[in-house]
């Protein structure tokens, strides 16, 4: 799991992600881009900055359509203004970002899943992105990127991946480290920027059909080696 990530930063370099001002724009963002591409959350987002709204108080106050209207462009508008309210009822009901803070990661990612609309991986960007926690996110970029390269096994449920990639990066990580130990702070930021790795190289080159000739993996990807 280690050497795939050295190799993919290596190749692309740092991604600078999460694209956002704020956590709450992160959290945001993390409901908006279920089911679509992060240039159309981009647009809704903009709007929403536009009318003053990245507010949870003010979102729980504006009239569904026209929450809707604003997000359009990241598509399922409807559902997703009916999602993001939820969340935002949540959020103010649970004491804001500095109450829920506060939680340990388990519990908080528990209550999380208390919100209608929010499952593990939209959780886990939250946690990930907007609470700084060490939780690994797994999406359909990884299924296929670490199925091809015979690593995992497609059938796993997201619990058993999440539980892999994180039990085997921090055991590897542990192992450099004298200590025999690794700083949380450090294994966030290197959750953060692997996963933001897995999405450029599964949108860009190991796409459905992937663009093997230009992909910086091959030397270690069993589905390339079956091919040649």
């Amino acid at each position: 799991m280690l050497a795939t990530y050295e190799q993919l930063y290596s190749h692309y370099g740092r991604q600078h992600w999460w694209p956002a001002e704020t956590a709450f724009e992160i959290m945001v963002g993390a409901i908006l881009t279920q089911n679509t591409a992060w240039t159309n959350v981009e647009q809704a987002i903009v709007n929403l900055k536009q009318h003053g709204m990245l507010d949870a108080q003010r979102l729980l106050r504006a009239p569904d359509v026209r929450l809707g209207d604003w997000l359009r462009p990241s598509g399922y508008f409807n559902l997703k203004a009916r999602r993001l309210k939820n969340f935002c009822r949540w959020y103010t009901e649970n004491g804001g970002y500095e109450a829920l803070n506060r939680l340990e990661t388990n519990e908080l990612r528990h209550e999380l899943f208390s919100v209608n609309g929010v499952g593990p991986e939209t959780a886990d960007d939250i946690l990930l992105y907007a609470f700084n926690r060490p939780v690994f996110v797994i999406d359909a970029y990884t299924r296929r990127i670490f199925t091809r390269l015979g690593i995992v096994d497609n059938g796993l449920s997201y619990e058993a991946l999440r539980s892999l990639f994180e039990q085997s990066l921090y055991r590897s990580l542990s192992q450099r480290n004298k200590s025999g130990r690794i700083h949380q702070a450090r294994l966030v930021r290197i959750f953060n920027e692997y996963h933001a790795l897995i999405v450029m190289h599964g949108k860009d080159i190991c796409r459905p059909r992937p663009l093997c000739q230009n992909c910086c993996l091959t030397q270690r990807c069993k589905r390339y080696k079956i091919s040649i």
